[in-house]
């Protein structure tokens, strides 16, 4: 089963010393049977590794290796993100108190009823309290 991944765990498998078993699990899941993100996922990954950049965390190279990587796993963008953004995706950030990002994971991930790989407290509660299966901590 595929499954909706977030800008969280993926980072988490990006950076070494942020790995953890559910993580690899995540990313065995995601090569075995792809994932889907919303269309704002490649926005948020590129911007935590420019930002990464910028505060020397690591550099360019990394980061323009990190996107070219994760180029090749079998991701999919849902191109239906921008069509819920004013209806279901808005009633769940009212709803639970997310950021309009994180329920763009959420809605995502219950509109194709798949689990939701991710590291965000409040998404993770969230997904859990409209019945989505959490991964990744």
């Amino acid at each position: 089963m595929s499954i909706v991944l977030d800008s969280s765990a993926t980072l988490a498998w990006v950076y070494a010393d942020e790995i953890t078993e559910p993580i690899r699990h995540v990313f065995n899941l995601l090569c075995e049977n792809g994932a889907w993100v919303p269309g704002l996922w490649k926005l948020e990954v590129a911007n935590i590794l420019e930002t990464g950049v910028r505060r020397g965390r690591h550099d360019a190279a990394f980061r323009d290796s990190t996107l070219a990587d994760l180029s090749l796993l079998p991701i999919s963008v849902d191109t239906e993100t921008d069509r819920q953004a004013w209806g279901a995706t808005l009633q769940l950030s009212e709803r639970h108190r997310l950021t309009l990002y994180d329920a763009a994971y959420l809605e995502l991930a219950l509109r194709r009823g798949l689990p939701l790989a991710s590291l965000d407290a409040e998404l993770r509660e969230a997904a859990k309290n409209q019945g989505v299966t959490v991964l990744g901590r």
